[in-house]
């Protein structure tokens, strides 16, 4: 019942305001510890330091809670800022009507897609053309479907609000320590974050892709440099018969067309019915918990 709670509150509402958002409060910890930071070591103390913080709370609330009759109200409502769908089909779809539907047609519009296009990737956006735009705001939205809905429900499901928590610590921490250039001060994290997502990544590929191209898939997704993003990036891919590429490093589905605004709502559509669907399933095998 309390996945089914937080898959409606996230539904319904979205996001909780930030002065009460849990990955905020993990994103100043990992802001505040970073300068501490020497080398793989130290960062893997700072970032189990970060874990135990956020993870202990997590678990001590779910020992008391769970046994309680209106426990699962309580669990329900602390699961909901550790996942978000809502938002991320909000945000992608802002990067699409900025490109296409804005009041200000031209160099005016590709520039605030571009900004918007900013809040959810990692890439400079600033001199990408409107088809890499487009194509990057997809790529964002089928990787950030692993890690910002299926992965955090999956971990909830198997290891109640503590594995939840771990996980989204885990992700932020890799969001803000793990790039390649920080070099083995990030690399824990990094490592970390794949480790946590080798399972759900795989699953969110194989639930977009069609059965037909699970073959492929595995050739496309392993054209990215990482392990994991690319199954979920190349089944959305496959699925919408669209090239999604990043300039310098890989094309997945390369022979395809470049995506068009009706392929944006259409991945929004199927992102929606897969998120949702995936967090129903998940409830239903928990209901008896």
């Amino acid at each position: 019942m309390s996945l089914l709670l937080a898959l409606l509150l996230d539904f319904l509402f979205g996001e909780p305001p930030a002065r009460f958002h849990p990955v905020v409060l993990m994103g100043r910890y990992l802001a505040w510890a970073w300068p501490q930071v020497r080398g793989f070591w130290t960062g893997a103390f700072y970032w189990t330091l970060g874990a135990l913080l956020f993870t202990l709370p997590a678990l001590f609330l779910d020992l008391i809670l769970r046994p309680l009759a209106w426990g699962w109200l309580l669990l329900g409502l602390f699961l909901k800022p550790l996942f978000s769908l809502r938002m991320l089909l909000w945000e992608v779809g802002r990067v699409e009507e900025a490109l296409s539907y804005g009041p200000l047609q031209g160099p005016d519009s590709l520039a605030e897609a571009r900004r918007r296009l900013a809040r959810i990737v990692s890439r400079p956006t600033e001199d990408l053309s409107p088809e890499e735009v487009r194509e990057a705001a997809l790529e964002s939205l089928g990787e950030n479907l692993s890690d910002s809905v299926i992965a955090p429900l999956l971990y909830y499901a198997l290891l109640g609000l503590a594995g939840a928590a771990l996980y989204r610590y885990a992700n932020t921490a890799d969001a803000m320590w793990g790039y390649l250039e920080h070099g083995r001060r990030g690399a824990f994290a990094a490592r970390a974050d794949d480790l946590l997502n080798l399972v759900p990544a795989r699953i969110t590929g194989l639930l977009l892709c069609p059965p037909r191209l699970w073959p492929r898939l595995l050739q496309e997704a392993r054209k990215t440099l990482s392990p994991n993003a690319g199954f979920p990036m190349a089944a959305l891919a496959l699925r919408l018969g669209v090239r999604l590429r990043k300039r310098g490093a890989y094309a997945l589905n390369a022979s395809a067309p470049s995506p068009t605004p009706k392929t944006t709502h259409q991945a929004l559509r199927l992102a929606l019915a897969v998120g949702y669907g995936a967090g129903f399933l998940l409830a239903l095998l928990t209901l008896r918990r």
